[in-house]
């Protein structure tokens, strides 16, 4: 049985789920659990190998697939030809990417969605769901 107290959320999930949970699936749920990031494979592997340093890129790998085929992690593509995950949520939320940094902020926008809505009823859809991602760079003094 999983200590409930120590467990990381995504864990807890897995457990839930009925996963069968190795310490090196441990790790790399709490790396996940404790990012506030968007991290990449590569950066959960290089933050994984720190808490155990048998911890395989591989193993890493197959753990983000394993949680992203069960619904735990969501990928995400940014362009940057890297996949990016993040925990799955029921708190929907979109993105805008400063492409000079790769710095990925999270936002929700309530006019935003409700004009989404109005998009959708208009061409005569009902919207049950989406992705937004913008693209930007800082503004500068002169780009006022």
């Amino acid at each position: 049985m999983v200590d409930q107290l120590n467990a990381s959320r995504l864990e807890q999930l897995c457990v839930e789920r009925g996963m069968k949970m190795t310490g090196q699936r441990r790790i790399i749920a709490q790396v996940l659990s404790d990012s506030e990031d968007h991290p990449d494979v590569e950066e959960l592997y290089s933050r994984s190998v720190k808490m155990d340093p048998k911890i395989s890129i591989a193993t890493v790998y197959r753990t983000v697939r394993l949680f992203e085929e069960a619904g735990l992690l969501d990928r995400l593509d940014f362009g940057d030809g890297r996949a990016r995950y993040e925990q799955t949520s029921d708190d929907h939320h979109d993105h805008l990417i400063d492409v000079q940094s790769g710095k990925i902020f999270e936002f929700v926008d309530e006019e935003v969605e409700e004009l989404q809505r109005q998009i959708a009823d208009k061409l005569g859809y009902k919207l049950i769901g989406h992705r937004m991602e913008l693209y930007g760079v800082p503004l500068t003094n002169t780009d006022n």
